[in-house]
């Protein structure tokens, strides 16, 4: 599933600068990012759906609200909805993990997600607040994806100080 119950600071704001030219994907030999869309609502639930446990245990999820069970195909794509919406509005970013060499989506293509949000606004020290999961059966890529998405996020991002969650 997409949701983490984050929502920016001010929705009406742009979270990067006007002229930022947000990232449309990140490509590595184990996985690739792509900007989260209703085309994976499918995929997404089944992937979030078998790794609540593994999920609620991430760094970053532990006092989380979600994932939470008995989320239904509608309401998982009204949430993908909504985080695509963010993205468009350059109020938020979610991007889902999948395999680096699929073309299609499917139940297996999806293995988790990255969600890129103002940080809360009492926390001062940090400009972004980025968390990510993978599915539990491929718990193995939690550490490659942290290491490639603090790479990303420095080279590609005009953030200074985001907060993600060590692993």
């Amino acid at each position: 599933m997409a949701s983490d119950s984050t929502t920016p600071n001010d929705p009406e704001q742009p979270f990067v600068p006007g002229d930022f030219t947000i990232p449309g994907a990140l490509v590595t030999d184990r996985f690739r990012l792509e900007p989260l869309s209703t085309d994976h609502n499918e995929a997404d639930l089944a992937a979030w759906s078998g790794s609540i446990e593994h999920i609620r245990a991430t760094p970053g999820f532990a006092d989380r609200d979600w994932p939470t069970e008995g989320m239904t195909p509608e309401e998982n794509h009204e949430d993908l909805r909504q985080h695509a919406e963010d993205f468009e509005r350059r109020v938020g970013f979610t991007y889902t993990v999948l395999q680096p060499d699929q073309g299609e989506t499917d139940d297996g293509d999806v293995l988790g997600c990255v969600y890129i949000y103002p940080a809360d606004a009492d926390d001062e020290k940090h400009d972004a607040s980025v968390r990510s999961w993978v599915r539990a059966e491929r718990a193995e890529l939690d550490l490659p994806l942290y290491e490639s998405v603090l790479s990303w996020l420095s080279e590609e991002w005009p953030f200074r100080s985001p907060r993600y969650a060590e692993r």
